[in-house]
């Protein structure tokens, strides 16, 4: 793990740094997100590819590509975290207040 993130420190910055911009950019939706189905399904599958990655069960390159892929991933989630919430926070503090 310490290899991947040394050896490709460039990338993972390169994708928290668009995660930000897409999260900067992207217009928040306060409505209906996914179902929780659906949102369940997802959350079960991102922990089964962690749980690949953790136990080393897809050897060779392919395994290299899924570690880097998560690590990028996760990346890119924080990267758009950040940026929605500054933006927010941004947008919030501008806005003139409201009128009683």
């Amino acid at each position: 793990m310490p290899y991947l993130v040394s050896f490709h420190l460039g990338w993972l910055i390169g994708s928290l740094l668009l995660g930000f911009c897409m999260g900067w950019i992207s217009v928040v939706q306060r409505g209906n997100g996914t179902s929780k189905v659906t949102a369940r399904w997802l959350a079960v599958l991102a922990a089964a590819l962690v749980a690949v990655s953790l136990t080393h069960v897809v050897p060779g390159r392919f395994g290299y590509w899924l570690d880097l892929g998560l690590i990028m991933f996760a990346c890119y989630l924080v990267g758009g975290t950040i940026g929605a919430w500054l933006r927010d926070r941004v947008v919030s503090r501008t806005a003139p207040p409201a009128a009683v």
